[in-house]
């Protein structure tokens, strides 16, 4: 894992600051929001220090595809209904005008009722 040691994502995925954990395997920790925005709102990050989406390359098109992957079934498993009836929110804020506040790549994933739709 290539880690940022001032970087915040990086020590939570480290296990250095505490989180509420929703899955976690070599590569992938995923967490759930400190500050909700949905009923279901969880974070997933790549242990490996990316800071913007801008900033993967294609050595890390696999992990950017398990993260995709990853996003449904946690979703379901958080409690958000799959399919055309249901869904969830997948979101990458990338730079300040993207309104990305922590420089370690994230997905929002959010669900259950459209807090976003008020």
């Amino acid at each position: 894992m290539i880690e940022d040691p001032n970087c915040l994502f990086c020590k939570i995925a480290a296990g250095k600051i505490p989180s509420e954990k929703v899955y976690e395997d070599d590569e992938i920790y995923a967490f759930k929001d400190i500050h909700p925005a949905a009923p279901v709102h969880f974070l997933l990050i790549p242990k490996k220090h990316i800071p913007m989406l801008e900033s993967a390359d294609a050595t890390d098109i696999p992990l950017l595809g398990r993260m995709m992957e990853l996003a449904p079934r946690l979703a379901n498993e958080q409690g958000c209904r799959l399919g055309k009836d249901g869904g969830f929110r997948v979101m990458v804020n990338n730079g300040a005008d993207g309104g990305q506040e922590v420089y370690h790549l994230h997905m929002h994933v959010m669900g259950g009722s459209r807090p976003w739709k008020k």
